[in-house]
């Protein structure tokens, strides 16, 4: 299968653009939005950028202590204690936030962890491929109804260059059968 390569899009904005810069001008009133890992890096700029723009942010996070104390400056933000490593977590915080708010106009999966020792979750999986994937699609499928109650929701899986160092072994997903390769 022949891998086609990645198109700019012509947006103007590049690597070095700021998160602020690209939301110049918009007026986010009114509109919910949630962003996975948004208490540190690129996930705290995105909640800083979507906030100061009028937004109503939730940041689910596994360590609510450490989200508190990163996002303590930033008005309209909530946090709520989720770990996408722990499925029950996951249902947990979507039953909740189905009932806490009508619609979802903007879900940012951010949060990821890489390069880590060999760890299992849930059934036996990966860490990593449970976190950064898994995790991520059972919270997305769950909140669908809040996000076609938006009308024009925007979903954006964050990724990275992992894909160039490495395919998924979709034959050996959890690595079970060969030796762990963080």
């Amino acid at each position: 299968m022949a891998v086609e390569k990645q198109k700019k899009l012509g947006t103007g904005f590049d690597g070095k653009t700021l998160a602020s810069e690209v939301i110049d001008g918009i007026d986010l009133s009114g509109k919910n939005a949630v962003v996975t890992g948004g208490y540190s890096g690129l996930g705290l700029e995105t909640v800083r950028a979507l906030a100061g723009a009028g937004a109503s942010v939730c940041v689910p996070a596994r360590r609510p202590d450490a989200a508190k104390e990163a996002l303590a400056d930033i008005q309209n933000v909530t946090i709520a204690k989720m770990d996408l490593a722990d499925l029950a977590s996951v249902t947990a915080f979507t039953r909740t936030l189905n009932d806490d708010i009508q619609k979802l106009d903007i879900l940012i999966n951010n949060a990821a962890i890489m390069a880590c020792p060999e760890t299992r979750v849930g059934k036996g999986w990966e860490a990593q491929f449970a976190v950064n994937h898994l995790g991520h699609f059972v919270m997305t499928k769950a909140l669908v109804p809040l996000l076609m109650n938006a009308g024009a929701a925007r979903v954006v899986s964050l990724s990275s260059i992992g894909h160039r160092i490495s395919g998924i072994h979709w034959d050996d997903i959890h690595y079970k059968d060969r030796p762990y390769e963080k």
